[in-house]
């Protein structure tokens, strides 16, 4: 069979400063946007009111149900068609009631009947779900995500710590927090609604990038005890482009799925399908282009005791040149990662 990039040979370490103005372009004006304006949740998270509704004896659409709406108190609701052009879902938010209990959830979802009764008449209309969800709810669950994140991030240093070493683990875990603060970036300039399912899609990005580099480092572990004399960004370049093609054909078979979605999936799924495009490709970017020197320049602060991690200080100082060092005496112990 045809194998993509069977001989791969490109510099990935040495297009790092690049790689890192790229990521500032993306984390900077996204954090400061993100101070400016807060991210949109949606209901399950600030509480409020689910209806969802179908027209029964009268025509109905997103524009005449908003217009109803505003007029019967309840504005800035979210109207999305729900299976057709006659079903409806509406998100109604409890604006700056942080105190509001689920009673006041409940007023909501009873304010959206009322006012859809006035516009389209009793027999209009019929009413075939409600949920209320109050703020400490929404609260709680924002507490559990991040919660749940954190929990992530220690579990994969100690297993890192544990399978490789720590310096791997530390890597790993710094390039996944930049794809959260990635894509949440992404999510403010996208000015999607922060839902369960945009959570869980951030969730998915964790794992999806933390994979990908675990592959990278599962290879430069290899490749540390083959090439002994290779110094580390030669060692990590050559990891990078040996697992390219798994890299390429994995990330091509994500995103055709992710672009079917987008093109295919009704509103609900959309601002998921957004947020795991994305992050694959900012989990691809990060295990390449932050990973792999953020490892290095791990070493190069807290270098191991034999002379590979001397080396990949120099090849640091000498920002991608590297300095042949005289080889370490006869028997001396070079594995600095333990064997599989």
């Amino acid at each position: 069979m045809i194998r993509l990039f069977a001989h791969a040979n490109y510099d990935f370490i040495g297009l790092r400063k690049w790689a890192y103005g790229v990521t500032g372009a993306i984390l900077i004006p996204g954090l400061i946007l993100m101070a400016l304006r807060d991210v949109n949740y949606s209901i399950e998270f600030t509480g409020g009111a689910l209806v969802q509704v179908r027209a029964t004896g009268t025509t109905m659409d997103a524009g005449g149900v908003r217009a109803a709406l505003d007029r019967g108190g309840v504005p800035g609701a979210e109207i999305t068609e729900f299976g057709g052009s006659t079903e409806f879902v509406i998100r109604a938010r409890l604006e700056g009631q942080v105190s509001a209990t689920e009673q006041a959830a409940q007023e909501t979802a009873t304010r959206v009947r009322a006012a859809l009764t006035d516009a389209f008449g009793a027999g209009g209309f019929e009413v075939t779900r409600v949920e209320a969800v109050g703020p400490k709810v929404g609260g709680e669950l924002r507490q559990r995500a991040l919660l749940a994140i954190l929990a992530s991030f220690v579990v994969v240093l100690v297993y890192l710590a544990y399978r490789f070493e720590w310096r791997f683990g530390l890597a790993s875990v710094l390039a996944t927090a930049h794809d959260i603060l990635a894509t949440i970036a992404f999510i403010v300039y996208m000015d999607l609604e922060v839902s369960l399912l945009v959570v869980s899609a951030i969730l998915t990005v964790v794992g999806y990038s933390l994979n990908d580099t675990i592959v990278i480092f599962d290879r430069t572990r290899e490749n540390l005890h083959k090439y002994k004399r290779e110094d580390l960004a030669e060692i990590l370049n050559r990891s990078v482009n040996e697992t390219l093609p798994r890299t390429i054909i994995t990330n091509t078979t994500s995103l055709a799925a992710l672009v079917a979605l987008l093109v295919l999936a009704g509103a609900v799924l959309r601002p998921f399908a957004w947020v795991m495009a994305f992050g694959v490709f900012t989990g691809t970017f990060s295990s390449v282009y932050i990973a792999a020197p953020v490892l290095m320049w791990i070493e190069r602060k807290w270098p191991g005791k034999d002379a590979r991690g001397v080396k990949a200080r120099v090849v640091a100082a000498g920002h991608g040149t590297s300095t042949t060092l005289p080889p370490p005496e006869a028997g001396a112990e070079r594995s600095r990662v333990p064997s599989a």
